[in-house]
């Protein structure tokens, strides 16, 4: 059965392998909104991944994807992960990607074809998520990992947001501020 009912007055449970030891906390907490904000990221992945042709971008989001479960896991106090060489990885598709892209010395208009722009919206998602994930470490302890996986993993987006531009042959509008 879907429903449990047991959050009907606002509260929900964190991640406690002894259901003895539950802790329910209100829905509204910093913790609960920054798990919520990971999991409408997500959830947009998927919704941008549908758009891209590049089955190197299918593949990879997927795993992304993966983390991203992990990531709310984590936030839930489930006893898992980020590694560090999941970063790293990130760290390496966006250096081959923009080893093909042209340098960027200016904002880019988050414009385009339908995929980029689906990826752009998702790279804004990742940013909220993440300061939300801040925001609960201030006040808890959150491994540096997930840090920096969600600070990466917007980078990336928005490389993926020029790679599928540049696929479909859209040309960049950069954006200039009006001098006073």
């Amino acid at each position: 059965m879907i429903y449990t009912k047991t959050g009907d007055k606002g509260k929900t449970s964190l991640f406690e392998p002894d259901p003895n030891k539950r802790v329910r906390v209100s829905k509204s907490s910093l913790r609960i909104e920054a798990i919520g904000a990971i999991d409408e990221a997500n959830s947009y992945l998927g919704i941008a991944n549908f758009h891209t042709s590049s089955t190197q971008t299918k593949t990879f989001v997927k795993a992304i994807q993966k983390n991203l479960f992990t990531v709310g896991a984590i936030l839930s106090k489930a006893q898992l992960k980020i590694n560090k060489e999941d970063v790293i990885e990130i760290e390496r598709r966006i250096d081959r990607m923009e080893e093909k892209l042209p340098p960027l010395r200016n904002f880019v208009m988050p414009e385009g074809s339908e995929s980029a722009v689906h990826f752009m919206y998702a790279r804004s998602l990742i940013r909220a998520a993440e300061r939300r994930v801040v925001a609960v470490s201030k006040k808890e302890t959150i491994s540096a990992e997930v840090l920096q996986y969600l600070n990466r993993l917007s980078d990336y987006l928005f490389v993926v947001f020029r790679d599928e531009n540049k696929r479909a042959k859209v040309s960049e509008e950069l954006w200039v501020g009006k001098k006073r």
